[in-house]
C-alpha cells in the first residue's frame, strides 16, 4: 500500500483544494453573480454532458486500465494506444453527424418546456467529447502510475477557471452568455493540457500494425460503455431529469444540495486514481492474496475518513445553510440522503475495479443495465411528486440496490468481503459521534460555530480511531503527523 497511501495523499489533497474551490463557486459566487435559472442551466448542460461521456469515449478510458499491463513490448504497448486514442472516433463522429443533421428534433426533445436550454444543446455535444478524451489521455498516464498531475487538471483547473470567468462576469467584463460558451473552452484547454502530458509521459508511437486479444480488447471496451453509462446515469440522471420535468432553478438548489453531500466521496476519488491500475495487475497476475488485502484496506481506510466527513457535513448542515441565500435551504434531505449513498460507496473500496477490470464485467454490465433502468423509472415517479426530495429518493435507492449487487457479485466469485471486525467499530463511531453532536451548537456566527464544532468532532473521532487503532495505515499517518508536529 506504500504507492497507494503515498500518492492518495497528493490526490486527496488535491481533491480538496479542488472541492474547496468548487464551494466557493457553488456555494458563494454562483448563487450570487448569477440567476438561479441561468445556474440551472449550466448545470444541466453539464450533467448531461457527463451522462454522454461514457459513450463518447467508446469506454476506452477502462480499457487502457484493464489491459495495458498485458502487454510486455514496446510494440505491443504502442500498438494498443494507437488503437485507444482512435476508437472513440467510431462513436463521436457518427452521433455528431446524426446531431448536426436532426439538430432541430434533438434540441427540441431535450429542452421540454425549458426553451432556455435549446438555445444551448450544441454544447452538450461538444463537452461530452472533450470530457471523454479528457478521460482517455488522464488513464494514459496513470498507467504510467502517474496520476497526481492528472488528478489536479480533473479537480482544480476547471474550478479555478470556473471562479476566475465568475469574477469576470461580476465585473461586467463578460455576458452571461459568453460565460457559458466560456465555460466549456476552459474544459476544451484542459484536454489540452492533460494530453500534452500524458504524451510526455509516455510519448505516442502510432503503429497500426495487430495486437494480441484484440477481440478481447474490442469486446471489452463495447460492453464496459454500458458500464460506465450505467455508473453516470445513476449519478447524473437526477439533474438532467429535474431539468427535464421542473423549472431550472431547482436544478440550481438540487445542485447546491448534492455538491455538498459530494464531499464525502472526494477520499473515494482520489485513491481510486491509484488503486484501479493496481487492481487491474493483481487481476492481471491473479494475486488474490494481494487483491484481497487491497480490498479490505482501501475499505476501511476510505470508510473512516469518508464517515468523519460526513459527520462534519451532517452536524453542521443547518449552521452552513445560513451562509447561503434563503431559497436553496430545501435541499438538506438531499444532503442527508446523497452523503449516506456516497458513504455507502466509499464502504465498497476498490470494488468497481475488481469488477470493471476482471473477467466478470460482463454479468455486472447486465446488472446495471438493470439497475440503471430502475433509477429512471424511480426519478420518473419520485420527482414529479416529491420535486428535489424525490430524486434523492431515487438516487438513495438506486445506488443502495447497486451497491449491494456489487459485494455480492464479488463475493460470490472471488470470495472475498472488503468488511472487517473494525468495520463494524467505526460504523458504531460514526453513529454514536452524530447522537452525541447533532443538537449541540454554539450561540455565535455559523462560520465560528462550524470551526470549533469540526474541531472538537475531529479531535474525539481521531482520538478514537487513533487509540483503537482502528486502521494501521491511518495510525501511521497519524504518527507521522504527530512526530513533525
Amino acid at each position: 500500500m506504500g504507492v497507494v497511501i503515498n500518492q492518495s495523499i497528493k490526490n486527496t489533497i488535491i481533491t480538496y483544494l479542488g472541492f474547496g474551490l468548487g464551494a466557493i463557486n457553488t456555494l458563494f459566487l454562483f448563487t450570487r453573480f448569477l440567476s438561479d435559472e441561468y445556474f440551472g442551466l449550466i448545470t444541466f448542460i453539464l450533467s448531461t454532458a457527463n451522462i454522454l461521456m461514457p459513450l463518447m469515449a467508446f469506454g476506452v478510458n477502462n480499457t487502457i486500465i484493464k489491459f495495458f499491463s498485458t502487454y510486455k513490448t514496446r510494440q505491443s504497448q504502442n500498438s494498443f494506444l494507437t488503437l485507444i486514442l482512435f476508437l472513440p472516433l467510431v462513436i463521436i463522429i457518427p452521433f455528431g453527424t446524426i446531431g448536426y443533421i436532426a439538430f432541430d428534433s434533438i434540441s427540441t426533445w431535450i429542452a421540454n418546456d425549458n426553451a432556455l436550454v435549446k438555445d444551448y444543446v450544441w454544447l452538450i455535444y461538444i463537452s461530452a467529447v472533450v470530457f471523454a478524451y479528457f478521460e482517455v489521455f488522464y488513464s494514459w498516464a496513470k498507467v504510467q502510475m502517474q496520476s497526481v498531475f492528472g488528478n489536479f487538471m480533473k479537480e482544480v483547473f476547471h474550478r479555478l477557471g470556473t471562479m476566475f470567468l465568475l469574477l469576470l462576469l461580476y465585473l461586467d467584463v463578460i455576458s452571461v452568455d459568453e460565460l457559458i460558451v466560456l465555460i466549456v473552452i476552459m474544459y476544451v484547454i484542459r484536454l489540452c493540457i492533460m494530453m500534452v502530458y500524458a504524451f510526455s509521459v509516455k510519448r505516442p508511437v502510432i503503429r497500426f500494425s495487430k495486437i494480441n486479444n484484440v477481440k478481447a480488447v474490442l469486446k471489452y471496451t463495447t460492453l464496459i460503455i454500458i458500464a460506465g453509462s450505467v455508473a453516470n446515469i445513476i449519478l447524473e440522471i437526477d439533474k438532467f431529469m429535474i431539468g427535464f420535468y421542473n423549472i431550472l432553478e431547482n436544478v440550481a438548489y438540487y445542485s447546491v444540495a448534492i455538491y455538498i453531500a459530494s464531499v464525502v466521496g472526494v477520499p473515494s476519488r482520489a485513491m481510486h486514481q491509484i488503486t484501479n491500475p493496481l487492481t487491474a495487475k493483481y487481476l492481471n497476475e491473479k494475486d488474490k492474496v494481494s487483491l484481497n488485502d487491497l480490498y479490505k484496506k482501501s475499505s476501511l481506510n476510505l470508510f473512516i475518513i469518508s464517515g468523519f466527513i460526513y459527520l462534519l457535513i451532517i452536524l453542521n448542515i443547518n449552521e452552513l445553510y445560513k451562509l447561503i441565500p434563503e431559497q436553496f435551504g430545501s435541499g438538506i434531505m438531499v444532503v442527508f440522503l446523497i452523503g449516506i449513498a456516497k458513504l455507502f460507496d466509499n464502504l465498497l473500496g476498490n470494488n468497481n475495479a475488481i469488477l470493471f477490470n476482471s473477467d466478470y464485467y460482463r454479468m455486472v454490465l447486465i446488472q446495471g443495465v438493470f439497475l440503471a433502468i430502475i433509477s429512471v423509472l424511480l426519478n420518473i415517479y419520485f420527482i414529479p411528486h416529491y420535486g428535489i426530495d424525490g430524486a434523492a429518493y431515487a438516487t438513495f435507492i438506486s445506488v443502495f440496490i447497486y451497491n449491494v449487487v456489487k459485494i455480492s457479485f464479488v463475493y460470490r466469485k472471488f470470495k472475498i468481503l472488503p468488511f472487517s471486525e473494525n468495520t463494524f467499530k467505526v460504523l458504531l463511531l460514526i453513529i454514536l459521534t452524530g447522537l452525541v453532536f447533532y443538537f449541540w451548537d454554539f450561540s455565535i456566527h455559523p462560520i465560528i460555530n462550524i470551526g470549533l464544532k469540526s474541531l472538537i468532532i475531529g479531535v474525539v473521532y481521531g482520538g478514537i480511531c487513533y487509540y483503537f487503532n482502528l486502521s494501521d495505515d491511518i495510525t501511521k499517518l497519524l504518527n507521522k503527523l504527530l512526530k513533525r508536529v
